[in-house]
């Protein structure tokens, strides 16, 4: 335990100041989202944006191609949620309709085996971890930019396995993150529900 401990002290005085402010704007995001506030992709933007940049400089070409979109979902998704008419803000929450859950779990099953496919010609340790959680961030993504209940039960599932994911990377601030994720994402469900029910 204590090894754990000076390891995240470690990884924290070697954050640099742009990690940081992306880890601040990412947590942001998601709060703003479970609370239906359009800044959601404002902050999301910006979060990923320097994810882009960062994980580019890093060499993570997977990671930044999952931020990238990400980014063109967060523009499609502030653009759907305003999208309209004059009584209304912006979209309501909804559910998914039956050809929607449908389509969830084909983009989740097309992407999972696309993303492993990938993962054999690298040098990844844990190829079925890391498709899945790529898989469902990518329905996650789609659904929460259509403004449906069902997107945070693919995030829970992502948050979940990325948690322990990244504890066994030793990466334990992004562990830590997903973590933190996991019970905003848990927060969200219940709190779009409730929105879905007085709709």
């Amino acid at each position: 335990m204590g090894e754990i401990i000076s390891d995240l002290i470690r990884q924290f005085l070697e954050t640099s100041a742009l990690e940081a402010i992306a880890v601040i704007f990412g947590l942001a995001s998601v709060w703003y989202s479970k609370q239906e506030n359009i800044l959601v992709y404002p902050t999301g933007i910006v979060g990923v944006l320097i994810a882009v940049y960062l994980t580019l400089k890093a060499g993570l070409y997977a990671e930044a191609g999952i931020n990238f979109y990400y980014f063109i979902m967060s523009i499609y998704g502030w653009y759907y949620w305003l999208n309209t008419d004059q009584d209304r803000d912006q979209v309501p929450v909804t559910d998914c309709s039956l050809s929607e859950h449908a389509i969830g779990v084909l983009i989740t099953l097309g992407s999972f085996g696309l993303i492993r496919f990938g993962l054999d010609y690298t040098d990844s340790t844990v190829p079925n971890l890391d498709a899945i959680t790529t898989a469902t961030a990518i329905t996650g993504m789609w659904l929460m930019a259509k403004k449906k209940l069902e997107n945070w039960i693919y995030w829970i599932i992502t948050d979940i396995i990325a948690t322990p994911l990244y504890f066994y990377k030793e990466l334990y601030w992004f562990s830590l993150q997903f973590l933190i994720f996991t019970a905003l994402a848990t927060w969200g469900f219940f709190s779009w529900k409730k929105s879905l029910e007085y709709a």
